[in-house]
């Protein structure tokens, strides 16, 4: 086994750079490291460089939990960057590329008031995850990298009338059996094979209202989930067939990474009316979550649309300082047709989530003895974070249609919105902002402040911190698994890699993320769920 060295420089953060095995055998240590961060085509002095050029970005308080980085800052930049976190966040916001992103997105064409990095910001493709920017329909562009590749990534939470003694005895039937009913992993098939690519398209023209038509659900589903679980303007016709025949056997699967199925237990309420609108009474009940996507059919309507926007640029001039920016003008052939698609493969996630839930329903009926009606399995909310969605906000004292960008941003509108549903309009749309399997996950409510501050959005989730190859070679499967199990909580993976890729240590700080975002006012907190048994892909 070939030995390597590692060094901390005294930089803030500590840059940690690699000595390999020719240095360790040819010493002396200290001159191979001299050599190796003076040398311009090592793979280490190309971190200090990017270190150095994260450090020097312009970012200034303005006051408790936000910060900006001026208009200016890069010549293309027509609006500047907010960013909302605490000095802890942002200190590992600069271990990565966040703030260039930002940066970046703020040079959008048509981009209104600000770009926007929210708590849990981190490195994505294009946008940072947690980014969120709003363009001028008319004027301005829409951009797959503002949305993602797993389109209308969502979680949605449902509530019971069980308690933890019930369920605590039975928590590892649970989990078994939902790891067969509900398929994780990779290109994993479900138990629904659509009847071939007319099939496909049904999903994505109807979203969850087919899944319910088909006896995946209930009716009063569609009304607790973000527009009703069905995006009007999807086109299926815009969808490639390729992407089609991928989602010919994933409607009702988990996947894998960050998505996961989990049974939890109210930890804290911090809002009691609220709580009790949404069927939550006391610690110890037990809800369940579910987070995944579009799966392979979203990321392929992403690739398609990348190579469409990238030659759209040559031929409408737009210029973007990074090509995982590529647009087009919304309302051009290009940018309807990946509206159209991007809005389909939207309502394909919305199925997928839906059939899952019915799934889990059936599972706990099996295990429970009783039925879903009797447990008062009903759904509190879904709610996307990877999302492009055309609505119309205030700004600059008129009312614009604009495309919100949220990408690793969740949809957060207050109490009486038009699109908040009736049974929330006199406390706001649930939030939902899932932790880590070893941590807590949150609800929340939408709040007036954000409609301003954040074009009425807020964080998705914890936020990686860590990147999953790093994450692989700091922590085991079996070690992670087996110190939760100590904890009270039984997870589940497909393999014990995903374990170790998605360790509670890999994570920014889910309570820290929650506090700014209800401090700032860009969403309230309501309710802390915590798990007892997982599912991961």
């Amino acid at each position: 086994m070939q030995s390597v060295a590692f060094f901390a420089l005294g930089t803030s953060p500590p840059i940690f750079v690699a000595i390999g095995p020719k240095c360790l055998l040819n010493g002396p240590v200290i001159k191979c490291l001299v050599r190796l961060l003076h040398n311009p085509y090592s793979t280490n002095q190309k971190l200090v460089h990017s270190i150095q050029e994260r450090e020097a970005v312009n970012i200034k308080k303005l006051s408790e939990n936000l910060y900006e980085i001026p208009q200016g800052t890069k010549s293309c930049m027509t609006v500047p960057v907010r960013i909302y976190a605490s000095g802890t966040l942002v200190q590992k916001m600069k271990q990565d590329k966040t703030f260039e992103q930002g940066t970046n997105v703020a040079c959008l064409p048509g981009i209104y008031s600000h770009s926007t990095i929210l708590p849990d910001g981190h490195q994505g493709y294009g946008f940072p995850i947690g980014g969120v920017a709003a363009t001028d329909y008319e004027r301005g562009v829409i951009s797959p990298g503002g949305v993602g590749y797993d389109i209308n990534c969502g979680v949605r939470v449902l509530t019971t009338n069980l308690d933890e003694k019930d369920v605590r005895p039975k928590v590892r039937s649970l989990i078994d059996t939902l790891f067969r009913e509900v398929p994780t992993g990779v290109g994993r098939s479900g138990k629904i094979q659509l009847a071939g690519i007319r099939g496909v398209e049904e999903v994505l023209n109807e979203g969850a209202a087919w899944a319910v038509e088909e006896g995946y659900g209930w009716e009063e589903d569609l009304k607790h989930t973000e527009a009703d679980g069905n995006l009007d303007i999807a086109d299926a016709s815009k969808v490639s067939q390729h992407a089609k025949k991928r989602g010919i056997s994933q409607v009702g699967t988990l996947g894998s990474g960050n998505h996961f199925l989990e049974i939890q237990l109210v930890d804290a309420i911090y809002d009691e009316p609220a709580a009790k609108a949404m069927g939550i009474t006391r610690e110890g009940q037990v809800t369940i979550m579910i987070h995944s996507g579009s799966r392979g059919l979203g990321h392929q309507v992403c690739s398609d649309y990348i190579k469409t926007m990238t030659q759209a640029m040559v031929k409408y001039n737009i210029k973007v300082p990074d090509r995982e920016l590529c647009c087009a003008p919304t309302t051009s052939p290009e940018g309807q047709s990946y509206l159209g698609a991007m809005s389909a493969a939207a309502n394909f996630a919305w199925a997928n989530r839906q059939t899952m839930m019915h799934w889990t329903r059936e599972v706990f009926s099996k295990i429970m003895g009783q039925s879903p009606e009797d447990m008062e399995m009903r759904l509190i909310y879904d709610v996307a974070h990877n999302m492009g969605k055309v609505e119309e906000h205030d700004i600059e004292g008129q009312r614009r249609k604009v495309v919100v960008h949220r990408k690793g941003a969740t949809r957060a509108f207050p109490a009486e919105h038009p699109e908040t549903p009736s049974e929330y309009k006199s406390i706001g749309q649930p939030v939902l902002i899932p932790g880590t399997m070893g941590t807590a996950s949150y609800i929340l409510l939408g709040n007036p402040k954000g409609m301003e501050l954040t074009f009425g959005s807020t964080a998705h989730g914890a936020g990686r911190f860590m990147s999953r190859s790093r994450a692989k070679r700091q922590f085991y499967g079996k070690e992670v698994q087996s110190s939760l199990a100590r904890e009270g909580i039984i997870v589940k993976a497909a393999k014990g890699i995903v374990i170790a890729e998605e360790a509670p240590g890999a994570y920014k700080d889910v309570d820290e993320v929650v506090r700014v975002s209800d401090s700032v006012g860009i969403a309230t907190k309501a309710i802390r769920l915590r798990p007892i048994g997982v599912i991961k892909g």
